[in-house]
């Protein structure tokens, strides 16, 4: 046999079966959305006709069966979130009819728990005023002390009614004392001196001369004068009344330091006076600031009249005419004296009532109607 004739047999040998075997596989591990595309191309080609009809059954149950699932499985979700926005719908609306109808509502005002002031005069002018003592010039009397330490003793309580001179607290004056002791040992000792030169000069003024005699003798002037300022400044440290009136407030107690501004006020972190005295409590008077613009409207001093209106009550308090301050000066918060920012500027008129039984302390805000008699 020749060599060429095994030819028919080597065709017979590779059978197409095997070729067919060969793509599935790889159909298979390929996406679906990558084999459609590239199955169209080759189905056009003549050589493998065959496999391609073979492809297209096992693939199309295939895709079918994994997109019904995924349908069904988005179907229940968007019905669950289209009821959970209809039900949040439905909330919001019954909210807002129940908010609609609570604020509208209407609600009587309360009747006031006293009735409001008002101007018992037919033509007026109204004012702040403040109370303070009754005096003849001036508020009330600030006391500072002159010196500074810690306060030893304190020896009036507030509201005490106290007499010019006496002793309100005491500061500690250890050193002014031990100045004192000094002083008078100086004294001693140029008095001591001067006398045993004067007794010398009287027996034999030859003894010593005219001029150290008078040398001893200012020595003894001169200690004299310091025990007598150590003296003053040792008074200093006891701090009196300086009148008859009441002790309306103490700002300091024994231990705390002082110095001539005052108390330091931990709470405004300013500087008060350490006793407020005031006039006794027979007599209050009112300083009232009148309203630059209101002054031309003051009515003269002999028709002058006016009313108290405590606030808070419905007391009402009838007030004597005592003066008018001649000087428009700026106006000022009366609880914090603050200056306000707007230069507005106010007269200060001063009246006076009797306290008998009226609920009214120095300090305390009222409002003023001033009319004409």
């Amino acid at each position: 046999m020749n060599p060429d004739e095994p030819k028919p047999e080597v065709k017979a040998a590779g059978p197409q079966p095997e070729v067919k075997a060969e793509p599935k596989p790889e159909v298979k591990a390929e996406p679906k959305t990558e084999v459609k595309p590239e199955l169209k191309p080759e189905a056009k080609t003549e050589s493998k006709p065959k496999a391609e009809a073979e492809r297209k059954p096992e693939h199309a149950p295939e895709t079918k069966a994994e997109s019904k699932p995924e349908t069904k499985a988005a179907a229940p979700k968007t019905a669950v979130r289209n009821k959970i926005i209809f039900a949040l719908a439905i909330m919001g609306l019954l909210a807002g009819l129940a908010a609609a109808y609570l604020f509208g509502i209407e609600r009587k005002a309360q009747p006031p728990v006293f009735k409001p002031v008002s101007s018992p005069y037919d033509s007026a002018i109204y004012a702040n005023g403040i109370i303070e003592s009754d005096q003849s010039s001036g508020a009330n009397i600030n006391i500072y002390p002159e010196v500074s330490g810690p306060i030893t003793q304190v020896l009036v309580r507030e509201g005490q009614t106290v007499s010019a001179g006496t002793l309100l607290f005491t500061i500690d004056d250890s050193v002014p004392g031990a100045n004192v002791e000094l002083a008078e040992a100086n004294l001693k000792a140029a008095r001591d001196q001067y006398d045993k030169r004067r007794a010398a000069y009287d027996i034999d003024p030859k003894s010593i001369s005219k001029d150290v005699l008078d040398t001893a003798e200012d020595a003894v002037i001169q200690a004299a004068a310091t025990l007598k300022a150590v003296n003053a400044l040792l008074q200093k440290y006891s701090v009196k009344a300086p009148l008859d009136g009441v002790v309306l407030a103490l700002n300091a107690t024994a231990g705390s330091y002082v110095s001539s501004q005052g108390a330091y006020d931990a709470y405004t972190g300013g500087f008060d006076p350490l006793v407020v005295m005031g006039a006794p409590q027979d007599y209050l008077a009112v300083r009232c600031y009148v309203d630059e613009i209101l002054v031309s409207r003051l009515p003269s001093h002999w028709h002058i009249r006016a009313q108290m209106s405590l606030r808070g009550t419905d007391i009402k308090v009838p007030l004597e005419f005592v003066r008018v301050q001649p000087y428009v000066s700026p106006k000022i918060e009366l609880s914090n004296q603050r200056q306000e920012k707007v230069d507005l500027r106010v007269l200060p008129v001063i009246f006076r009532f009797e306290k008998k039984d009226a609920p009214v302390y120095p300090g305390q805000l009222v409002d003023v109607y001033i009319g004409q008699q």
